[in-house]
């Protein structure tokens, strides 16, 4: 038996609520059980019960033995002096307040709706298995698995939003500072995304307003930052960029000692470093201001016009300084682009509407659906189990759910899982 369990019968009143008496055997009639307390503090705040024939107003605090209020020190807490009834589990001992006043003690085990404990005992007495729902996920009506998953994937972008909160602080609440550094961090994938965006956050966003006028000022700045003309290479384009680096360092007094060092190992040269930084330069010197840009983009056209950029014309011919190859254009694929959408310009919009304090969940989801699912090994093992429409707003959302939910065992806060709990065979 876990608290939790008790905390879900309690605040879904999954126990038989008549003819109710208390260990000392009063009466009991709940009003009303009360609103949850996630935080410090007794477990139910605001309850009403009438206990005797006394209404009392006041809160419930929930153990899986009576003794649990002594072993958690709550005879000296004031914060449990107006807990008006006791819930357990099982009672094995009276409790008493700090006055010596008796706290009245309700009993769960011999009323919680057996069909119910049935159902909790099943779904997690399943071992070996991806998710303790794996074999039941298919049966779940339609309308809660969608329903929970769109709220998921609102879930999913309010904890993005406090990525962008933090980095809002570090820049003085400077919006295109904190795009360009979650660009820059989605530029790198996984492999090089702390690095760019260590990169990203080792100079004034000021800087890239002087020098974007010139792509190339701008690619010395992020190559140089990013430590990538620290080698000696014979190439002209190489030495050019050295001496525009060494001149932009001097002049903005630059440090990239905290820059974390970028990979080049088992990426396909299209993600190879040099490749996406000269996009990255490209993209900031064709959009002078590509936050308001951002913004007005309403559809998916127009976020695919703005990021139609490629590299510099010495990248057509090279992914590594000083080592030429087949001359091919290198722009950002649709693919690409689509995470782009996904892990920057849709956290971005929906943050900054909800600092304008405006409602633009409608739009952000039309949008994300209309972007292809993910492909990774989380949402391929979930339509493995259970068909579901392929987009982008279902992957994110299946990723939560994998994330916060299934792998922290959180079934009872999980509407697919009280689906379960709550069906009848």
């Amino acid at each position: 038996m876990q608290e939790t369990l008790l905390h879900h019968i309690w605040k879904f009143n999954k126990f038989q609520s008549t003819n109710l008496k208390t260990t000392q055997n009063q009466p009991v009639v709940i009003k009303s059980l009360g609103q949850h307390n996630l935080g410090a503090g007794p477990d139910f705040f605001n309850a009403q019960i009438s206990i005797d024939g006394q209404l009392w107003a006041g809160n419930v605090e929930i153990h899986i033995k009576s003794s649990d209020w002594y072993v958690h020190h709550h005879e000296t807490d004031v914060n449990y002096d107006n807990v008006i009834l006791h819930v357990v589990w099982e009672h094995d001992t009276d409790v008493f307040r700090k006055d010596n006043t008796a706290i009245p003690t309700l009993e769960l085990k011999s009323i919680v709706d057996s069909k119910f404990l049935n159902n909790y005992n099943q779904l997690f007495q399943k071992q070996n298995q991806w998710i303790y729902c794996e074999k039941d996920f298919a049966q779940v009506d339609d309308f809660i698995v969608s329903n929970w998953l769109e709220r998921l994937y609102f879930e999913r972008l309010e904890q993005k939003s406090l990525v962008i909160g933090n980095l809002l602080l570090k820049s003085k609440n400077n919006w295109e500072a904190v795009l360009f550094a979650m660009l820059a961090k989605n530029f790198g994938l996984n492999i090089n995304g702390e690095a760019f965006l260590s990169m990203a956050t080792s100079f004034d966003f000021s800087i890239i307003r002087k020098l974007q006028s010139n792509q190339q000022n701008l690619e010395a700045l992020f190559f140089g930052q990013a430590g990538l003309l620290d080698k000696q290479h014979e190439d002209s384009y190489y030495d050019e960029l050295i001496k525009k680096y060494t001149f932009v360092k001097h002049k903005f007094s630059l440090d990239n000692a905290q820059v974390l060092p970028v990979q080049f190992f088992r990426l396909r040269p299209t993600n190879f470093p040099t490749i996406r930084l000269s996009q990255l330069a490209r993209l900031y010197h064709t959009h002078p201001n590509l936050f308001s840009s951002i913004i007005k983009c309403n559809d998916l056209d127009s976020i695919y016009r703005l990021f139609e950029v490629s590299t510099s014309n010495y990248w057509e011919v090279h992914y590594n300084f000083g080592t030429p190859s087949r001359k091919s254009k290198k722009g950002l694929t649709k693919s690409f682009i689509h995470l782009l959408i996904i892990n920057t310009i849709v956290p971005i919009k929906f943050a900054y509407a909800k600092s304008q304090g405006q409602n633009i969940t409608e739009s952000i989801f039309d949008l994300i659906q209309q972007i292809p699912s993910e492909k990774n090994s989380i949402v391929s093992k979930f339509q493995d189990i259970r068909a579901l429409p392929n987009s982008a707003g279902y992957s994110q959302a299946l990723i939560q759910l994998k994330t916060a939910y299934c792998d922290k065992k959180r079934c009872l806060q999980c509407a697919i899982g009280n689906s379960l709990l709550d069906r009848s065979f």
